[in-house]
């Protein structure tokens, strides 16, 4: 079993953890149900593993016992960006920076940081007991964030979606354009 398999895992077998989740990440695991039917130009398989408020859908991509098996984020409005090598770097960006999609615009981490922490003062207790129960190692923002672009400067052309009807047409990055 790989790290991202035990992990989901646990999420799903750990209502505590699930919950933790989509009040800190906005990450469902109860929301599986994807607005659209996606496909990768490479064939690669899809699979709905959460969701989130705004109608966005994570896939796991690639074959079951595929080595590498990142992370896609769809959102509701046809934008795409994978956000993680794998389920533990995806997680782990959503759990750290839970304003993830905000870095698309013109604000900086330290601009969103600073305005979750004066939203919700907890955060960081939140944020550190979420990361030990999940088993993850933590990361700074800026380390984290680094990361996230360096996965999303890779999305085209294999990880570009389309809804597979007659149009074709590929979903817009959301991230590392």
């Amino acid at each position: 079993m790989t790290a991202s398999d035990a992990l989901l895992r646990r999420i799903e077998q750990n209502p505590s953890l699930s919950a933790s989740l989509v009040c800190l990440g906005d990450f469902d695991i109860d929301r599986r149900d994807p607005i659209d039917d996606l496909v990768l130009p490479t064939g690669a398989p899809l699979h709905p593993i959460a969701g989130c408020g705004a109608g966005g859908t994570y896939y796991l991509c690639g074959e079951a016992r595929a080595e590498e098996r990142p992370i896609l984020y769809a959102d509701s409005e046809s934008r795409a960006t994978p956000i993680g090598a794998d389920l533990v770097e995806a997680v782990t960006l959503i759990v750290v920076l839970p304003f993830w999609r905000d870095l698309a615009s013109d604000f900086t981490i330290s601009e969103l940081a600073s305005e979750l922490r004066a939203d919700n003062p907890d955060f960081d207790t939140e944020r550190d007991h979420l990361l030990h129960a999940l088993r993850l190692t933590p990361a700074s923002e800026d380390e984290t964030a680094a990361r996230l672009l360096a996965v999303a400067a890779r999305t085209a052309p294999n990880h570009v979606p389309y809804v597979p009807d007659g149009d074709h047409l590929p979903y817009e990055l959301l991230l590392g354009e």
